[in-house]
């Protein structure tokens, strides 16, 4: 497996573009609409927000998927259309453009949106504009990127990748775009993923390879404990690889899973890296924990406790605070088994043993701390199991950020 560029585009038969439209009238140079096609219909699946709370696009693209099937993706900044009038009717139309510039169905158009809640969709800015987005559409890594910038809202850099492995003896390739850097936290958050795959694969199975992947990858990151109301990874496979199509959990569907995990995972750390405000990317491995689940929810609650984030953008080796979040996580242990260390390209340094503090060299920590990257390393002493969880510091400008965020 390797790395390649193209994102969305990678894959064979995929076009994409990103156009503005105006959909927030006063960022006139953003582009706010993208657009993702394939040359021929998609096995397709999607999983979503856990948020009881669901914008109109979900709604949408429950039904339009309920046959495994699309071909096209729209996806609007700006605006997150819901709890908003009209909610369902817009995202409806925004398919229908979609369909009648492709001559498809608008069954197999899937939508997307992200913003502000609670205000109208302007979708006829965004219908008007269809016919020039679709004219712009190419396979190429200019309209990966044009269309991974039109996704984006508080980010700060676009997320995309893409990988190329073997499948069944063939050449596969899997791209995406995403986007995502303040709401985030376990269960999804405020995040868009659209992944692309020229890999022969069943409905039923590229629905098992996103789920699996999903909880070990999107579903393993937080920037700041909310979780969204339009969280949407969607997965488009056309089967132009002309690999032996996957319809059983086989060796060829692992081979899938594991370009599928690496690619998520890469983008799923570039959404926690660019949380709202961040300095740093706080990647917590969790090992010799008794089962998987447990090291899962120990992680998570490190990278989620708001001291534990304010402590490493103090660069502050405030090894409590790790502490305290793994014994309020819920999971059982024995704190007298914990060791924990801070890790960075700075070095390491081991801060707790069998969980009692050490004395350490604080200069040398607060060296390690300033990194970017940034590792809190635990050892529970009780098994063999192991999880790694990502997320960012808090910083002063995550409140500055959203304090006017709908202003």
């Amino acid at each position: 497996m390797k790395f390649i560029d193209g994102g969305v585009c990678a894959a064979q038969g995929f076009k994409a573009a990103g156009l503005h439209v105006g959909v927030k009238t006063h960022k006139l140079e953003k582009k706010d609409v993208a657009l993702i096609v394939s040359d021929v219909d998609c096995s397709a699946a999607a999983v979503f927000t856990k948020n009881v709370v669901k914008a109109a696009p979900i709604h949408v693209d429950q039904l339009h998927l309920a046959d495994g099937t699309a071909r096209a993706v729209i996806a609007n900044s700006g605006n997150a259309n819901a709890c908003a009038p009209h909610g369902e009717e817009n995202a409806e139309a925004e398919c229908a453009a979609v369909a009648k510039a492709l001559g498809i169905p608008a069954g197999n158009v899937l939508v997307s949106s992200t913003g502000v809640i609670g205000q109208t969709l302007p979708v006829k800015v965004i219908e008007d504009a269809v016919p020039e987005l679709v004219s712009l559409l190419e396979s190429s890594a200019a309209a990966s990127d044009s269309a991974a910038q039109a996704i984006m809202t508080t980010d700060t850099v676009k997320k995309e990748a893409a990988v190329e492995t073997t499948v069944g003896g063939k050449t596969v390739r899997l791209g995406g775009i995403a986007k995502g850097s303040g709401m985030i936290h376990p269960n999804m958050g405020t995040m868009l993923c659209f992944l692309t795959t020229d890999c022969a694969i069943s409905a039923e199975m590229i629905k098992a390879a996103l789920v699996e992947t999903a909880n070990v990858s999107f579903n393993r990151i937080s920037v700041d404990g909310d979780t969204s109301t339009n969280d949407t990874c969607c997965v488009l496979a056309n089967g132009l690889a002309g690999n032996e199509p996957i319809t059983e959990k086989n060796a060829a569907y692992g081979e899938f899973v594991e370009a599928l995990k690496t690619l998520a995972v890469t983008l799923a750390k570039k959404m926690a890296s660019d949380g709202e405000g961040a300095k740093h990317l706080m990647t917590c491995t969790v090992e010799g924990a008794a089962d998987e689940k447990t090291a899962e929810t120990v992680a998570k609650s490190v990278i989620s406790s708001t001291l534990t984030k304010a402590a490493i953008f103090g660069a502050d080796a405030n090894w409590g605070r790790v502490l305290c979040a793994m014994g309020y996580s819920g999971a059982e242990f024995d704190p007298e088994k914990v060791d924990v260390r801070f890790a960075s390209a700075a070095g390491e340094v081991e801060v707790c043993r069998q969980g009692r503090g050490l004395n350490f060299d604080e200069a040398l920590a607060k060296k390690i701390l300033t990194e970017h990257d940034v590792e809190i390393l635990i050892h529970m002493g009780e098994g063999d199991a192991a999880c790694t969880c990502w997320g960012c510091d808090i910083t002063y400008d995550y409140i500055k950020i959203n304090g006017d965020y709908r202003t």
